[in-house]
């Protein structure tokens, strides 16, 4: 079985490669580097009206850094439709110190004090690694990827990786490069830094859409 540090998992994301599971009880890690790459950029989110209703009339609070752990266990757990997943052990540990250390993120969405939705990922320089998400509320893990990037458009970040593209994902506005141009772009990105704090989580819904859209 193939044992990480954080360090390692650090230079794993710098040169373009991360870290899977086969399955959550299977102890072994991988890492990969796929031929394509998802990645949504930054001045192309879609956001349905649906959506964008939702958006401003649920009342969601969006909290970031609150309950890290918790996200990652929702994230590792079976849900319908999602029977399994790739987050075991190792890697809840691993992502668990790096949050420790201040490269990993969660955003969270609570339905008053009741977590129904939420997200994590991996900070460096301008780039931001979504791992993954969830959701026990409709549309919650929806506002919750509008509020990230709106978070990231304020902060500077200049790419968002969010590894493979999915039909779901692709509503959103996510795309598929080959790996060559995402390495350029990582490269770039690594160069550049951000701040994941710079956004006030409590500005009203309409600015967070037009922070989302850069508009």
């Amino acid at each position: 079985m193939r044992v990480f540090g954080t360090g390692e998992l650090l230079e794993c994301y710098a040169r373009g490669v991360f870290p899977m599971a086969e399955a959550r009880d299977d102890a072994r890690i991988y890492l990969l580097n796929p031929d394509e790459r998802g990645i949504l950029p930054l001045n192309g989110l879609h956001i349905p009206k649906r959506l964008r209703r939702t958006l401003r009339k649920t009342p969601f609070r969006i909290t970031i850094n609150q309950c890290f752990n918790e996200v990652v266990g929702h994230c590792a757990a079976p849900a319908r439709g999602r029977e399994e997943t790739w987050i075991n052990d190792g890697i809840r540990s691993l992502y668990s110190d790096l949050h420790v250390q201040g490269y990993a993120h969660s955003l969270e969405v609570w339905n008053d004090d009741r977590l129904v939705g939420g997200l994590y990922g991996v900070s460096l320089g301008s780039a931001f690694f979504g791992e993954s998400m969830f959701s026990t509320m409709t549309d919650a893990s929806k506002i919750g990827l509008v509020h990230l990037v709106a978070r990231l458009n304020k902060g500077g970040y200049t790419l968002l990786d969010t590894q493979f593209t999915t039909e779901h994902l692709e509503t959103f506005g996510v795309i598929t490069i080959l790996r060559e141009d995402y390495q350029v772009k990582l490269a770039s990105a690594l160069e550049q830094p951000a701040d994941f704090y710079a956004l006030d989580a409590n500005l009203p819904a309409d600015e967070i859409l037009k922070l989302a859209q850069k508009a």
